[in-house]
């Protein structure tokens, strides 16, 4: 397994979690996926991916600052977890 893959597995659950914390925050601004999709320069299923709670999805720091200046949140905002 390369470095890489070894990354994605251990970090997994953090994935996960930011995903979950992009929704959540995109929900209490009453935004679909589509607007915040189309606001963050991002296609809607990546979005969702990112968003499911049964997917493991990895994102860019340029994709989380452009679906962060979206929300009108911090970037460290979503990187939260309760």
């Amino acid at each position: 397994m390369s470095m890489k893959n070894d990354n994605m597995s251990k970090y997994k659950d953090e994935f996960i979690a930011v995903g979950l914390k992009i929704g959540y925050v995109r929900r209490q601004r009453a935004m679909t996926q589509e607007q915040l999709a189309e606001k963050a320069g991002i296609s809607v299923g990546f979005l969702s991916q990112v968003e499911a709670p049964n997917m493991s999805v990895g994102i860019s720091l340029a994709t989380l600052f452009a679906i962060s200046e979206a929300l009108q949140v911090p970037p460290s905002k979503l990187l939260e977890f309760d």
